[in-house]
């Protein structure tokens, strides 16, 4: 078993509806250190909230991107096992012990949270799946691996592995740049089905056109990686 600090990073922007719920379930979990929250310049009460649950809060005074907040939340922090949770996971964030305890107790060097279908979690019709095809299609073409979870917020790692990805974006491309450095690097891990939720997006002009900036960003994250080969 690994002994040391586990860490839980949660990058969030306008979850003020939800954040306490989010941080409120991670506290269930004993094995859980400390929660930092990375307020990505929310227009709303998050970061208030956050603070009263009593996580650190990393408060960033323009919207900058996901990717940039986890980066920055890593800056910020020290431990031995970090984890990253999506702010609007609510009080099913107590799920994420399944992708820690494989971690501390040496099995993998990373785990990344499998949920449920989308239409065993809402009856939101989501959208037509290129986003994860070709999130899915870069990371078998760059490690010959097949994942389905490669778009998947919630995952932990032996802090070893996030020291030795060097290329981390600062947009919606973070998690499939961050698989296949890990991957391709040699360390292992595991897929580990959760009963998460979180919210989908819908077919709306809004759904639609936020898909549309997650395609384009994964797709030129896709292109550096392949000229950083």
């Amino acid at each position: 078993m690994i002994k040391g600090k586990v860490i839980i990073i949660i990058p969030a922007y306008n979850e003020g509806d939800v954040i306490e719920y989010t941080i409120e379930g991670l506290k269930k979990i004993d094995s859980i250190d400390k929660i930092v929250v990375v307020d990505d310049g929310s227009t709303d009460n998050t970061s208030v909230v956050a603070e009263n649950t009593g996580a650190v809060v990393i408060s960033l005074k323009e919207n900058r991107g996901k990717g940039y907040a986890m980066k920055k939340g890593l800056e910020e922090i020290d431990g031995d096992i970090i984890g990253f949770i999506d702010g609007d996971v609510g009080i099913t964030s107590s799920e994420v012990v399944k992708l820690i305890e494989p971690v501390i107790n040496d099995e993998v060097d990373f785990t990344i949270a499998k949920f449920p279908s989308a239409s065993k979690n809402t009856n939101v019709k989501g959208g037509f799946g290129l986003v994860k095809r070709l999130a899915y299609k870069g990371v078998h073409f760059y490690t010959g691996e097949e994942m389905e979870t490669s778009l998947s917020g919630q995952r932990v790692y032996k802090k070893e592995v996030l020291d030795n990805i060097e290329y981390i974006p600062t947009n919606y491309g973070i998690e499939v740049a961050m698989t296949v450095q890990a991957i391709n690097k040699g360390y292992t891990f595991k897929e580990v089905p959760v009963n998460m939720k979180h919210r989908y997006t819908d077919r709306s002009f809004k759904g639609f056109k936020h898909r549309g900036k997650q395609f384009i960003q994964i797709l030129m994250t896709l292109i550096k990686l392949y000229f950083r080969r």
